[in-house]
């Protein structure tokens, strides 16, 4: 029997390794139900806030994918990959220059702001029907529509070098391996991602959220008391 009186916003922290439709799945499986979707897609590399929604919540996709996020991740100097991020292979290697946290710092500031992104070629963006990832895959690479998009805050946490630590938030359409990418081409050594934790969305926080593995432990009357009220970011009237 499927539950079709769930509904509602289901806030999960996503495992490394997994991919947002992986956990689609194991919701689905678990609660019985096809109609539960997410908001907001997370790289399998990346772990962290992944917003799920159940039941009629999946009218509200489009209203929660808009809402600012942020993030806290590393960026590793001084190597380039294909894919900007650790999963994709070692293009280029190059020394790393002496650097303060004062020189990383005021290069970060650059960052901040409103601007134009080019989204990576390992994306699901769609050009004539085709994902860009299919494309670079077969080793094609075609230039990318830039998007405009907001940051509002990009701040270091800590230097390791080769490895920084950072927070950034940003808004809809921003990637944050194309910003690890574009980070260490402006220092002049190259740069990608090799960590990332997306802490909120919008007004809700990774506090609110249980790991996977403890959800799916769970009854589905357990889980059905996670629930969040789609009224909470969305009018009803807009639904």
């Amino acid at each position: 029997m499927e539950n079709k009186d769930f509904e509602g916003i289901l806030l999960i922290d996503k495992p490394k390794g997994v991919t947002s439709h992986d956990v689609v799945s194991r919701l689905r499986r678990k609660l019985k139900m096809k109609r539960i979707g997410h908001a907001g897609t997370l790289d399998p590399m990346a772990t962290g806030l992944l917003l799920m929604l159940i039941g009629k919540a999946t009218k509200a996709s489009q209203f929660l994918i808009s809402l600012d996020k942020e993030y806290e991740g590393a960026v590793r100097l001084g190597q380039t990959t294909n894919t900007q991020d650790a999963e994709g292979e070692i293009m280029v290697e190059s020394p790393v220059p002496e650097l303060t946290e004062e020189d990383i710092r005021r290069q970060m500031e650059s960052f901040v702001g409103d601007q134009y992104q080019v989204p990576p070629m390992h994306s699901a963006i769609k050009v004539d029907g085709v994902p860009l990832y299919k494309m670079a895959r077969k080793g094609k690479e075609i230039v990318r529509e830039p998007r405009f998009i907001r940051v509002s805050l990009f701040e270091l946490l800590a230097v390791n070098l080769p490895d920084m630590e950072f927070r950034v938030a940003a808004s809809k359409g921003f990637y944050v391996r194309t910003l690890a990418h574009d980070f260490g081409a402006r220092i002049g050594c190259g740069g990608h991602l090799v960590r990332l934790r997306r802490t909120t969305v919008g007004t809700f926080s990774l506090a609110e959220a249980l790991p996977l593995e403890e959800v799916e432990a769970l009854a589905p009357s357990g889980i059905e008391k996670r629930l969040l009220p789609v009224s909470r970011v969305v009018p009803s009237h807009a639904l």
